[in-house]
């Protein structure tokens, strides 16, 4: 079977990944919807050139999609993508959100392929833990109270897990950012040949959003 993954180069989608593949799923590609708009509801937008290079020392294919990002429309958009790869089967990191879920269900029933979401329901504490064990992430996005623009850069560790996890119980904020309270992005991870590397940051923060953009990925 061929699968890929849907992935912004994220935590959970690259946790999702590496769950997959240890489960036995051969997964060929890593698959990146690309909105124009920055405030998609579905698709991530920072830092998303990262995910080409991590194709390339996952030793996978690499495909993007282009969207428009407006909600529901990139829907389609992303299902005309996905129809024109002949996939078996898609992986997603999804969460908690049923909106998401319900929709990539439903692309993956039109379109005669098997969904696999290894992190479903998955209790936040535990995902993060798997993060700081397992993967070399950093916050790149902070858009919540209490997630100032210090956080940027910051590595997703035990130390911030146990941050994050007290910001929670302060401002009601979840803490694995499935609320938009933050993005991040994986620089190692076990199935990748080696750490992705990149040149320069810039910060940009606009009311209380603060973002890292990083470029020169290799």
């Amino acid at each position: 079977m061929t699968w890929a993954a849907l992935t912004s180069g994220g935590k959970d989608s690259v946790l999702a990944v590496q769950r997959a593949i240890d489960a036995g799923i051969e997964v060929s590609a890593l698959v990146t919807v690309r909105p124009e708009n920055p405030h998609s509801y579905m698709f991530h937008s920072a830092n998303l050139d990262a995910v080409q290079v991590m194709a390339e020392v996952a030793g996978m294919e690499y495909h993007e999609i282009p969207s428009a990002g407006r909600k529901e429309e990139e829907i389609f958009e992303m299902e005309e993508g996905l129809a024109a790869l002949g996939l078996d089967g898609i992986v997603t990191g999804a969460v908690a959100s049923t909106y998401q879920r319900a929709r990539l269900e439903a692309i993956a029933g039109r379109l005669g392929m098997r969904l696999s979401a290894p992190l479903w329901h998955m209790d936040y504490a535990d995902l993060l833990r798997d993060v700081a064990a397992q993967f070399d992430a950093i916050i790149v996005v902070c858009a919540a109270e209490g997630l100032t623009e210090e956080f940027l850069g910051a590595h997703i560790d035990d130390a911030m897990v146990e941050r994050l996890l007290a910001l929670e119980q302060r401002y009601r904020i979840n803490p694995a950012g499935e609320g938009g309270e933050y993005e991040s992005l994986t620089l190692d991870a076990p199935f990748f040949s080696r750490p992705i590397t990149y040149k320069s940051a810039e910060r940009h923060s606009v009311g209380d959003r603060h973002e890292l953009v990083l470029k020169g990925f290799a």
